[in-house]
């Protein structure tokens, strides 16, 4: 496998990256945020994953909230 150090997202599954916004976020403010049903109606992470792997310009904003997540996480343990 090839290594990608300039990536954060290298070695990330997706359903490990719903799991974590849904954790941090929620899924009102997920949907609120990106405006997609997967997120609004009736929301799970098998539905979000199904919509994702083929909509490539929704798993790109979802994954642009997700580093953004992590890089106010970094700057609040930089904080401490």
């Amino acid at each position: 496998m090839e290594t990608q150090p300039n990536n954060p997202l290298h070695g990330i599954k997706l359903e490990q990256i719903i799991n974590d916004l849904v954790a941090h976020y929620g899924w009102e403010y997920m949907g609120f945020t990106i405006k997609i049903k997967c997120f609004t109606d009736n929301p799970s992470v098998k539905s979000s994953l199904k919509f994702l792997r083929r909509t490539p310009w929704a798993r790109t904003k979802v994954e642009t909230m997700y580093l953004n997540m992590l890089k106010q996480n970094e700057k609040k343990k930089g904080s401490r």
